[in-house]
């Protein structure tokens, strides 16, 4: 029997592995996406020595045409996603006098649209099986907002939006979709650990229950 897969948009030492690592322990084969293939190559070998395993494919969430490029690599490969984690984001601040239009824009390309876009790649796959998880990674900023991190306010509270309205409709598609929003900073040894908070991705995957688990 092969083995289900997650693509994460978004790898890296942060959530993004923990992420992978949580569902590769769980039996899933793990795609990493994010720009630097170097970087993925290593990855892919850190999760070899664990145990897992993992490929890399480089895609820019700046860029819809390499994440679409990077997806059909995917499909072609593996065949249909049963699970895409979104985890991309420009974590940069900026209030809001401070910023300009097109600023603004470059952060909702990365934080929001991408995400849909991605969402898009893998939806006929899951609508054809009337099975498949949507998981994004979401963030207090959407619940309190701070002037100093406009961008990131704005683009989590529109990703909280979009799970939402993303779950009422693909509910009866069989696809749950569902967000952590993290409402802290994640550190290792902290309260929030990555490697904790993975943890509640895999609780949304399992119980498919409510649309939002908040991390406090």
């Amino acid at each position: 029997m092969s083995k289900k897969t997650i693509v994460i948009v978004g790898a890296g030492k942060g959530m993004g592995n923990h992420i992978a690592e949580e569902f590769g322990r769980n039996g899933f084969q793990v795609v990493l996406m994010a720009r630097n293939q170097a970087s993925l190559d290593g990855y892919v070998k850190e999760f070899a020595d664990k145990g897992i395993e993992a490929y890399g494919f480089a895609a820019d969430a700046s860029d819809t045409e390499s994440l679409t490029a990077a997806f059909d690599k995917v499909k072609e490969r593996f065949g249909a996603v049963d699970v895409l984690a979104y985890n991309a984001c420009i974590l940069e601040g900026g209030k809001p006098t401070e910023l300009s239009s097109a600023d603004l824009m470059r952060h909702y390309q990365v934080d929001v649209a991408s995400a849909l876009h991605s969402v898009k790649q893998v939806l006929p796959g899951m609508k054809e099986r009337k099975s498949g998880t949507i998981l994004f990674t979401g963030g207090g900023l959407a619940i309190h907002p701070m002037p100093e991190y406009t961008c990131v306010s704005i683009g989590k509270a529109a990703l909280r939006a979009l799970a939402v309205t993303l779950n009422t409709e693909l509910k009866d598609d069989g696809i749950f979709t569902g967000i952590v929003t993290i409402t802290g900073n994640i550190a290792p040894g902290t309260d929030y650990d990555p490697a904790d908070i993975a943890k509640e991705y895999w609780r949304h995957y399992t119980e498919r229950k409510d649309v939002e688990i908040i991390f406090r």
